[in-house]
């Protein structure tokens, strides 16, 4: 373990974790924008990104999460639903995690995903999941230092026409 993931990530304690809005697209899409350019399989793509934001926020069985520091969108946490056969219940996904690279190391990303599992929980979902690029190595040590668990699955995805 390296020093930096040793030391407590400072508390940044002027965010505000919140729902995400219509008039908070735009920045979120930028967000996702960051996001795709890091991973392998996607490609960034402003429309598909804000016609995807607006499905999550419209959907009962969604929720985008935003932390703002001092009236600026610093990163997002998109969470949705699915049923799990394996539990007999619902569980749930992570969607995307992302911040702006200037809010990196200030503890708003674990923030965003305490408030993904507060979120999950008071809906009686015992299971969060997500999918992390295996070439982003920084996202890969959050994850792990936030308890995540690797598993043995491989996803694996097919686009149809």
């Amino acid at each position: 373990m390296s020093e930096a993931e040793k030391m407590p990530a400072p508390q940044d304690d002027n965010v505000l974790i919140r729902t995400a809005e219509e008039r908070d697209l735009p920045t979120l899409s930028r967000l996702l924008t960051l996001l795709f350019d890091l991973e392998q399989d996607f490609h960034p793509d402003p429309e598909r990104q804000l016609a995807g934001l607006r499905l999550m926020l419209h959907s009962p069985r969604a929720v985008v999460l935003v932390a703002e520091r001092d009236g600026q969108i610093a990163g997002l946490c998109g969470v949705q639903c699915i049923i799990s056969t394996a539990q007999g219940t619902e569980a749930a996904v992570i969607e995307d995690l992302v911040l702006f690279p200037e809010f990196r190391g200030r503890g708003l990303g674990t923030r965003l995903l305490a408030e993904a599992e507060r979120w999950a929980g008071a809906r009686g979902i015992r299971r969060l999941q997500l999918h992390c690029d295996n070439l982003n190595l920084p996202a890969l040590a959050f994850y792990r230092k936030n308890h995540w668990q690797e598993t043995h699955l491989i996803p694996f995805f097919k686009f149809l026409q």
